[in-house]
């Protein structure tokens, strides 16, 4: 069962985020899973998670997950990966920068009868943000076309 577990996990971020499939989506989650890396504003539920889906897909182009582990116990799953892509379309706010990125991930996601019912997610927000140009990647350096 782990096993299977971890195929599902690998296939939402492999194939159905980066290619924004909201049908695979609905397919592997729960109506009502919780996501407690959603953003204040984002909705609750599947609703929220393709929100998330749509953010990521219509920021970046060429995006692909790069696996480096994976981990199941039970009827949990934990993915370390690096998200790549070309920041090509408004993410978030931010004015696409055609900057090519690369950030790190860890994904926590609990199964019941076999569809997502909770995720968890620790990514580097702040390198990300750096990579675009958001945040200064020094202190006393301003960010390129700030003040």
């Amino acid at each position: 069962m782990a096993e299977d577990l971890k195929a599902v996990a690998r296939r939402i971020l492999e194939e159905i985020i980066p290619n924004g499939d909201v049908a695979g989506l609905r397919a592997v989650m729960h109506p009502e899973v919780v996501n407690h890396a959603s953003p204040p504003d984002a909705p609750p539920g599947l609703d929220g998670m393709i929100q998330a889906m749509r953010w990521v897909k219509g920021g970046f182009s060429d995006r692909r997950f790069e696996i480096h582990q994976v981990i199941a116990e039970g009827d949990t799953v934990v993915v370390h990966c690096t998200l790549h892509g070309r920041h090509t379309g408004e993410f978030r706010g931010l004015a696409p920068t055609n900057q090519p990125v690369a950030f790190r991930q860890v994904h926590i996601v609990r199964f019941q009868d076999g569809k997502v019912v909770e995720h968890w997610a620790v990514r580097d927000d702040l390198g990300l943000g750096r990579q675009l140009g958001a945040i200064p990647s020094q202190l006393g350096r301003p960010a390129p076309g700030g003040a």
